[in-house]
């Protein structure tokens, strides 16, 4: 594993424990589907399907991490649902969202991890 891959891991850990703490059931992590994508956190909020895109950043790096769901990443996120929501027998009663765990890692102290709710 190479140090990007080991940054990204470290920071869905950090993601998933943020979700559990939010009351919220994590039911997949990257999860794939073909050559269409990952999900890095599929999780249950209530009977709201909630898929979970994670992004980790080290202080200092050129975008914050909240700034990386482009319009096009938003409607890859919208056609990986589909296609998980299709795997597993339909779609669930309160619907999906798309959320989004930035991840800042600080040179010294705390990450910082901030979860924005319905970005897509």
């Amino acid at each position: 594993m190479n140090a990007r891959s080991a940054l990204g891991k470290y920071g869905e850990s950090l993601a998933a424990r943020r979700l559990t703490e939010a009351g919220m059931t994590v039911l997949e992590r990257n999860w794939r589907c073909g050559r269409t994508g990952e999900i890095d956190i599929v999780a249950q909020d209530g009977e709201v399907l909630v898929v979970c895109e994670v992004k980790t950043r080290r202080t200092g790096a050129f975008e914050h991490p909240m700034a990386a769901v482009s319009p096009e990443k938003a409607e890859r996120l919208r056609g990986l649902a589909a296609c998980w929501i299709h795997a597993h027998g339909g779609a669930p009663p309160g619907g999906v969202r798309i959320d989004l765990v930035g991840v800042v890692l600080p040179r010294r102290g705390a990450p910082v991890v901030e979860h924005a709710r319905g970005v897509a």
